[in-house]
């Protein structure tokens, strides 16, 4: 099976979005350069500079699923099943939407059983690609169950003061991460990928 990475842009202190979950200007990275991206859906593309474009395309190109939260599904309607990465996705929520208008297109898997069984479904789907997690909740709890192999951040030179943590609800005890194995300076923002040190335990 491919790796499980965590990624998100996030703000020096620590934050992922505001508490009304709007990512303000952790997103400007996304419009600061002159090489267009396309994506599969909306929005359908945006422009990097080239440092951020190269690291972009190494990273999406590994991603075979994605695994969400009910709290984006519902913030972004699932994308209207069309993820702009162009992938599937796993959606961990207590209960499954049963009239969600999208269901059709086949992209989004529902798991109700815990962040494992999220994880493991997302395997299956992606085969030999990477299973990327968004942050927040669904970081955190993957995080402290030890099923994290790396932890990729796209630091923005910005200050939140409050909001959605990058990790939420998850035991600093349990985590250890090693040195930096991808430092990656580019204009608003640095790309960082840390390697998650798992315990006997965890495997």
């Amino acid at each position: 099976m491919g790796k499980v990475v965590c990624s998100a842009s996030m703000s020096l202190d620590g934050f992922v979005a505001h508490e009304d979950n709007d990512p303000g200007r952790l997103f400007d990275w996304y419009e600061a350069g002159d090489v267009e991206v396309v994506t599969a859906s909306e929005p359908s593309a945006f422009h990097l500079t080239p440092t951020s474009a190269d690291y972009w395309r190494e990273w999406v190109g590994q991603i075979g699923c994605l695994v969400v939260g009910r709290l984006l599904f519902n913030i972004t309607d699932g994308w209207k099943g069309e993820h702009p990465l162009g992938v599937p996705f796993v959606v961990l929520t207590h209960a499954a939407p049963t009239d969600w208008a999208h269901a059709h297109t086949g992209n989004a898997h529902f798991v109700t059983d815990g962040i494992e069984a999220a994880i493991a479904r997302a395997q299956e789907i992606a085969g030999d690609r990477t299973v990327a997690l968004a942050a927040g909740t669904i970081a955190g709890q993957a995080l402290g169950a030890g099923l994290v192999d790396e932890v990729a951040v796209d630091l923005v030179p910005v200050v939140l003061g409050s909001g959605h943590r990058y990790f939420a609800d998850v035991d600093p005890a349990a985590v250890r991460l090693g040195d930096p194995t991808t430092i990656i300076p580019s204009t608003r923002v640095t790309h960082l990928v840390f390697p998650v040190e798992k315990s006997p335990a965890a495997g």
